[in-house]
């Protein structure tokens, strides 16, 4: 059996912290999220579903997530990274607005178009809505998706999956991927009032 130690070493799964002013607070709003949105790594064309977050106390500026070696059935392969597209959207923390909780906002290329800061269940609500649809919209997180919004406020901005450019997966495979990510969001929903 693999241990922690012996896993192969993944770049992707190393997230620097150097950007971010406000460590601590970034690593309080990031294990709020810890196992509730997937992971995705480019390198190896993989997508965690079941992992956990190491911050190494000799290097502060560093984040690491750590697949379970034992949940092999939790990650899913071939996810080639034409599949996964920059969405705009972010999770931040409400008090960047003076509210409480979490909200999502898109953040458009047009800085006319002025972001209208959504609570985090609503959105998750419509998320999980397009479960149905041609092209289901399908969150994850990749690195350097934990940032800075604004100068000392953390945020996650998303990626998502598009099962469309999956060409090399079967469609029970883009079931599959596409049912793992729906039931991550449904839980994130069920559990977006106690996250603070």
């Amino acid at each position: 059996m693999t241990t922690m130690a012996q896993q192969p070493k993944n770049s992707d799964l190393e997230w620097s912290l150097d950007s971010i002013q406000s460590r601590n607070q970034a690593v309080d709003f990031v294990s709020c999220f810890e196992g509730r949105l997937c992971v995705y790594s480019p390198s190896v064309e993989q997508c965690y579903t079941n992992y956990s977050l190491h911050f190494p106390s000799n290097e502060n500026s560093k984040m690491v997530v750590l697949p379970n070696p034992y949940a092999f059935h939790d990650t899913f392969h071939g996810i080639v990274p034409e599949a996964v597209r920059d969405t705009g959207f972010h999770i931040i923390p409400g008090e960047m607005i003076g509210k409480t909780g979490f909200y999502v906002i898109v953040k458009y290329k047009s800085r006319d178009v002025k972001p209208v800061p959504i609570p985090l269940k609503q959105a998750l609500k419509r998320m999980i809505r397009t479960r149905h649809s041609e092209d289901p919209f399908l969150p994850i997180l990749a690195k350097g998706d934990l940032r800075e919004f604004n100068t000392n406020m953390p945020c996650l901005h998303l990626h998502r999956v598009k099962l469309a450019n999956l060409t090399r997966r079967s469609e029970f495979d883009k079931t599959s991927i596409k049912n793992a990510i729906i039931g991550k969001l449904t839980d994130l929903y069920r559990d977006a009032d106690t996250l603070i």
